[in-house]
């Protein structure tokens, strides 16, 4: 059985960037050869932020994940999301970032894909979300950047 991810608005953008060169070609290159090992999701919270991507990059976003399966926001996710600020893993100005977490939590998804080096990949941020779904029973995504989903 494929293991399952949740692809993040970062990795669309890094799909997209013209700017980082590096970071767009590891990034096409990855969801070209390597996603059909993967089952895809995203997120409704997912295609709200690429909706707000400058043209041509919207379109080119939207149109990038038309096929990948939308997890919902639901109830669940959303409270634990306010867990996670009400124990300062996150700010609330980053309410968007836990509740990606949240919905790959409840969705029990393999590997939360992002290149968000600064709120989601930070080390010290996943031992805390770790340590917190665990003591409240939630399942725990590992959170990763596409380069470490090769399949050799």
């Amino acid at each position: 059985m494929r293991q399952t991810i949740y692809i993040e608005s970062s990795v669309i953008g890094a799909y997209l960037d013209n700017d980082d060169t590096l970071r767009r070609d590891l990034t096409i290159r990855w969801w070209e050869r390597e996603m059909d090992y993967y089952r895809a999701t995203t997120s409704l919270l997912v295609r709200r932020e690429v909706e707000m991507f400058s043209e041509p990059h919207r379109t080119a976003g939207l149109k990038l994940i038309e096929d990948v399966p939308t997890l919902k926001i639901s109830d669940e996710a959303a409270i634990l999301a306010e867990s996670y600020l009400a124990r300062g893993i996150f700010q609330r100005k980053f309410l968007g970032d836990a509740l990606h977490v949240a919905i790959a939590a409840i969705s029990r998804v393999d590997y939360l894909v992002t290149w968000d080096f600064g709120h989601l990949l930070n080390i010290r941020r996943q031992a805390r979300i770790r340590a917190f779904n665990l003591s409240a029973g939630f399942h725990t995504p590992t959170i990763i950047t596409p380069e470490f989903l090769v399949n050799g």
